[in-house]
């Protein structure tokens, strides 16, 4: 049974101090959003409250607003409306996905205006029983199985245990002014299907079958919560993080079930079943996007870079990076060494950096650089040149560690060798040479 204190309980249980925090409620106007509000009121915490009119009910739409309009005005509560115009223009089809991006977009800008921490619903428990008949049609796993979520992504349902029967019965007993949506009463989408016809069919088969059903979503949520858990601990036993890259092990991956791979790739926004296996059979260097991700196969790695503000991948980090290291060289001298210890990190050096040029061969200023592309050199112990991005490949360098890898040029931007691996051999120093510049 909904009661005030009952509901205050449930708050406390999203949230352990309600009154330290700020809320806006979506209201309707309907029995749900009316009685949420209410309760709300009757707690004495600040929050501000905002309606939608879409338009779509004609007099009925306007109704709703002037009812949830009036709640406010006699509360002193801040009211906050969108009414929708042509220039949101309405589809033909899919009304319902459109109207709820629509209002989320809404609330989340007053939100943000207003400086507001939780936007606050009023789904119930009949909506969790819709929400699992809808995703068991779907397939949609034990997530969707586990229905509406109580508190996340700082939304909040405190009415989500309680019954629509419960809701009206708390409406009627403290005289709640609400509006009723006939609409809902026709059966154009799958939800009201579902709500008018196979819902009122399966509370006939069990006087108690809306509890049982509050607690097998429990145990549900709580099957959900031990599984996501135990797969956040493979995924970081396979991966490894750095500030602007996230890398999984691509075989220890493979080694996992269809279903672990489904869900460490799902959050990355790679949730379609058949793309998973074409990631595995996929060719080293090939990519796939999701909405907010890139997926680079290297090798050995499942590289994940998302996007930034801009629109860019964080792979472009240091495309811009370059160090002056010399101006010249003082050719009174016949020998200048540089070390590199203290200009640059060089993280995956494994023997001792030591180049020897022969400085009257040089063309200052020397720099250090990234790679660009085309860049191209003559590697030392080899004949011909060589691009450097097939270096990269043929010493099966990852793309996260190009990123970080030094190149020496000159003044005409030419590649004198690629640290710490290989020094270009167009000037390198001979037993004949007599002014060395040596790179250590």
């Amino acid at each position: 049974m909904l009661t005030q204190l009952l509901f205050q309980n449930q708050l406390q249980k999203l949230i352990k101090k309600p009154e330290k925090e700020t809320y806006l409620l979506a209201v309707s106007g309907g029995a749900d959003s009316m009685v949420l509000a209410h309760c709300f009121k009757d707690l004495g915490i600040h929050f501000q409250i905002a309606h939608i009119n879409y338009k779509l009910r004609g007099e009925d739409s306007d109704l709703d607003q002037k009812t949830v309009a009036d709640f406010c005005e006699r509360n002193h509560i801040k009211f906050h409306l969108y009414k929708v115009s042509e220039k949101d223009q309405k589809p033909e089809h899919s009304i319902q996905l459109w109207a709820r991006e629509l209002r989320y977009e809404f609330f989340r800008n007053v939100q943000r205006e207003e400086n507001l921490e939780f936007l606050v619903t009023a789904h119930h428990l009949n909506d969790q029983l819709e929400t699992f008949i809808i995703n068991l049609s779907k397939a949609a796993g034990i997530s969707g199985l586990s229905g509406i979520p109580a508190n996340e992504n700082h939304i909040l349902r405190p009415l989500l245990n309680f019954t629509k029967e419960e809701i009206y019965k708390f409406a009627e007993e403290n005289t709640i002014e609400f509006r009723e949506d006939l609409s809902n009463k026709k059966n154009d989408y799958l939800r009201n299907k579902i709500r008018n016809e196979i819902v009122p069919k399966l509370l006939e088969t069990n006087d108690h079958f809306l509890e049982n059903f509050k607690k097998s979503s429990s145990y549900l949520n709580q099957t959900k919560d031990f599984v996501q858990q135990q797969i956040q601990e493979i995924e970081n036993r396979i991966s490894v993080c750095n500030r602007a890259y996230k890398v999984l092990s691509k075989d220890k991956l493979n080694e996992e079930s269809d279903f672990v791979k489904f869900e460490i790739l799902k959050k990355y926004g790679f949730n379609q079943e058949e793309e998973i296996p074409k990631i595995f059979k996929a060719e080293n260097g090939s990519s796939f996007f999701s909405k907010d991700y890139l997926l680079i196969v290297n090798y050995n790695e499942l590289i994940l870079s998302k996007k930034t503000e801009d629109g860019k991948w964080k792979f472009e980090k240091h495309s811009d990076d370059e160090i002056l290291l010399m101006e010249n060289f003082d050719f009174s001298e016949n020998q200048i060494t540089v070390n590199l210890e203290n200009i640059i990190e060089i993280e995956q050096i494994n023997n001792r950096l030591n180049w020897a040029f022969d400085a009257e061969k040089l063309r200052f200023p020397l720099r250090l650089r990234r790679q660009k592309d085309g860049d191209e050199f003559f590697p030392a112990g080899f004949s011909g040149k060589k691009k450097v991005c097939k270096f990269f490949r043929d010493e099966k360098i990852s793309i996260l560690a190009r990123q970080e890898i030094w190149l020496l040029t000159d003044g005409e931007d030419s590649v004198l060798g690629i640290i710490p691996f290989r020094q270009d051999r167009r000037c390198m120093a001979t037993k004949n040479t007599e002014k060395v510049l040596k790179i250590t």
